[in-house]
């Protein structure tokens, strides 16, 4: 293939010829015939995945949900883009950039749901996020609604909306260890007025792992006249579903996350007939467009990013959607469960399988969650963060698939240790 026409064509050629990419295909294929549920606890086939990671002897890395840093399969497509980008220069830029980010958004939308022009490519869930609520036609007096638990900065940003606009905040309280989804959505709904006009809600609570009913209380919002903006930083590629499934207004989500795009690419969704009332957070090149593409202009920005996104697709679309789910609950369960009525310990996730995937938080009793993660780093070798905010006091646990048993196991020991100190 020509030098001057492999990026025109790169956007839909995926991972597909990489020689670690089809390695990876005949070792998936080769285990296709199990279950997804039994396959998540079958360590022969994951630690087949887990070569594709470089992972640092240091420390056992329990700190996946900043970060999910890139396997091999992935990152060697993405440094072959960077090097051909650089090759191709403004030629790229002025000629097949914006087709390109066009299809990788394409490919999301058809990956987890919504349509091709209402998926945009952003760079983070906040900015993602920021768009909506530094946008939103905002009147003086209007009321906005979201959590404690919610993310700080996007707190912050509703805040900078209160000081610009003279919209009004009211903040609600999630239990970490709810009864029902009526109960969740009960909250959000007694804080309802009829100045009330976006209700944030996070669809996994980032700091304890808690999945929201998020559904229920969007049908809960609509029939209030109340639209509904999800932060799900952490769901996509982490759990199976779809964006256009949950009755949302507006969608965000980090895809350096579980989805492991390099960074600087995230998603935002806008539904169709929400798109024209957004005022843009930066001005396109050409304004008034009638599809999303009116919100996301980031100006010149690293487009080898925009087609990562293709290769993690290819990647985890392989791996396969409920294998990863289930491994990523599975790891989850094996330590939690260990520890869950173990004395000293505090869990902050539901134990409710429905209610949390990969993602869970545990303290220990007295114990200062800085302290608990400085003593786990420096005496146990597990890296991971303390977290003491909004009524959760303990350290985040974010295994991914490469994560083993015998590393939880050492943690779990770790817990053990610390808990009779």
């Amino acid at each position: 293939m020509k030098k001057r026409t492999f990026l025109k064509n790169l956007a839909l050629s995926g991972l597909a010829g990489s020689a670690s990419f089809q390695a990876l295909a005949k070792t998936v294929d080769a285990y296709a015939h199990i279950p997804a549920e039994k396959l998540a606890s079958d360590e022969g086939f994951w630690r087949k995945i887990r070569d594709g990671y470089r992972l640092k002897p240091d420390y056992i890395n329990l700190e996946n949900g900043y970060y999910c840093f890139i396997p091999k399969e992935i990152l060697e497509s993405y440094i072959e883009t960077i090097r051909e980008i650089n090759f191709q220069g403004s030629w790229y830029f002025r000629t097949v950039q914006w087709d390109n980010k066009d299809k990788a958004a394409a490919r999301l939308a058809e990956m987890f749901g919504g349509s091709p022009d209402e998926i945009a490519i952003t760079r983070n869930a906040t900015e993602s996020l920021d768009i909506i609520i530094s946008g939103y036609p905002w009147q003086k007096g209007d009321e906005a609604i979201f959590a404690h638990q919610d993310y700080g900065s996007i707190k912050n940003m509703f805040e900078l909306a209160s000081r610009r606009y003279g919209i009004i905040n009211k903040i609600v309280d999630i239990p970490n260890h709810p009864k029902s989804d009526e109960e969740i959505v009960k909250i959000y709904e007694n804080a309802i007025t009829s100045k009330t006009k976006l209700i944030m809600v996070s669809h996994m609570i980032n700091i304890t792992g808690q999945i929201l009913p998020v559904k229920k209380i969007c049908e809960m919002a609509h029939k209030h006249g109340v639209e509904v903006m999800l932060d799900g930083a952490h769901c996509i590629a982490h759990f199976d579903f779809k964006i256009d499934e949950l009755g949302c207004d507006y969608y965000a989500c980090s895809l350096h996350k579980w989805l492991s795009v390099p960074l600087g690419a995230g998603l935002l969704y806008t539904k169709k007939e929400k798109i024209n009332q957004i005022w843009p957070l930066m001005a396109p090149y050409e304004l008034d467009h009638t599809n999303i593409k009116n919100l996301n202009h980031t100006g010149t920005h690293p487009v080898a990013t925009d087609l990562a996104v293709n290769y993690a697709i290819d990647y985890y679309n392989k791996i396969g959607p409920k294998r990863k789910e289930e491994r990523l609950r599975y790891l989850q369960r094996y330590w939690s469960d260990q520890v869950r009525n173990m004395p000293g310990i505090v869990l902050n996730t539901p134990k409710d399988p429905a209610r949390s995937c990969g993602i869970a938080n545990v303290g220990i009793k007295g114990m200062d969650p800085s302290v608990m993660a400085k003593t786990l780093l420096e005496k146990h070798r597990i890296y991971t963060v303390g977290i003491e905010y909004a009524g959760v006091n303990g350290c985040r646990i974010t295994p991914n698939i490469y994560t083993t048993p015998e590393e939880l196991d050492t943690f779990v020991k770790a817990l053990m240790e610390m808990t009779k100190a």
